[in-house]
């Protein structure tokens, strides 16, 4: 079976070629900042994002001549985990969706080349995926609701990439993962099900690289009126130009880190300030699982660091046994899940959201 998989990014769009569950072709590439001024909103970039996928596949020499084509997930309506058919209903909430992301962009570029085909066309476990239990929904304030936005394609990838190693079935298993990455999530999963899980896209949880994550409401109120900011200008304070980002003019994780292992100010500070927020988030899905924790699994390009993994992992490791499976392979991923669908060894999903 050929499977082809797509995976936009904010500033590039990935791409492979799987036959079962074997890559024959990854392809892909950064896009110029040049090319992408030119659009105000992200669904705008569509047509310029369709024709790099068939320049890329021409250059390659590989015809459009798929059995499945598989996208990563976009901000869709809260839905349950899974892999999905892409229908009308999904591709109408991408379209309009009130939250931008590349990712709204995969669905919608999956179907034209699908249609194409005349083949299926699927996304896997997308960043919307929703299984919290009653009480994680609830704020203090009845007008905001939390709502589940992480990793959930690697989060679920690993988990039950993990379940399989040590010969047990991932919805028998208490796990808490940690994606470190330019966001960060943390969630509790509870026999297969995410139960809790912190708002890794728009403020809430530990700062990151680019994300500020849970601020003082307070202050937050005071700054939003202090006339000194526009509303997009405080967004990106949250999301995009925070964390690391604001505190030392730098996103490069790589560049950070060796600064703060070296001990230099005020690398090593903010660096260590930001694990001890992860951490206090770990700690708060362990209470979600009432202590009932197998394993704590730790991925995401950042925990590749030595450095940042010798600043993190003491502050958890005494809760429960950490398993390190760094780094995240979304294309491997989307493309088992394509593959199992095909097989009909994954049961399809029906999006059609309340």
């Amino acid at each position: 079976m050929k499977i082809f998989v797509i995976n936009p990014g904010s500033t590039s769009t990935k791409l492979a070629l799987y036959e079962d569950d074997k890559p024959v072709w990854v392809g892909g590439a950064h896009h110029p900042l040049e090319d992408l001024a030119p659009y105000t909103h992200i669904i705008e970039q569509l047509p310029y994002r369709k024709q790099f996928v068939r320049d890329m596949l021409a250059k390659a020499g590989i015809p459009v001549q798929f059995d499945a084509v598989i996208a990563r997930g976009g901000l869709l309506k809260p839905t349950p985990s899974g892999i999905y058919a892409i229908n009308e209903q999904m591709i109408h909430d991408l379209t309009y969706a009130e939250m931008e992301h590349a990712s709204n962009l995969g669905a919608l570029i999956a179907v034209d080349f699908a249609e194409e085909c005349q083949c299926p066309a699927y996304i896997a476990d997308p960043v919307v995926a929703d299984e919290f239990m009653p009480e994680s929904r609830y704020t203090g304030i009845p007008d905001i609701e939390r709502k589940s936005i992480f990793h959930a394609l690697n989060s679920k990838a690993v988990s039950r990439k993990y379940a399989a190693s040590i010969g047990r079935k991932y919805e028998d298993l208490n796990l808490i993962v940690v994606h470190l990455g330019g966001g960060i999530s943390v969630g509790a999963h509870r026999k297969g099900q995410v139960i809790d899980v912190n708002n890794a896209l728009d403020g809430e949880g530990p700062f990151s690289t680019e994300r500020a994550g849970t601020v003082p409401a307070g202050q937050l109120v005071d700054l939003c009126f202090s006339g000194q900011y526009s509303k997009l200008q405080i967004k990106k304070m949250l999301s995009g130009r925070g964390g690391l980002s604001a505190y030392l003019g730098n996103n490069d994780m790589i560049t950070i880190a060796a600064k703060a292992e070296e001990g230099e100010e005020p690398y090593k500070s903010v660096v260590d300030a930001m694990f001890y927020t992860v951490a206090r988030e770990v700690g708060a899905r362990y209470v979600a699982l009432k202590g009932q924790v197998d394993a704590i699994i730790v991925t995401g390009g950042i925990a590749h660091s030595d450095y940042c993994m010798k600043v993190f992992l003491p502050w958890i490791d005494y809760l429960a046994p950490v398993v390190m499976m760094p780094g995240e392979d979304e294309m491997g991923s989307l493309a088992y899940n394509a593959y199992g669908a095909m097989k009909g060894e994954r049961t399809l999903q029906v999006y059609n959201p309340a």
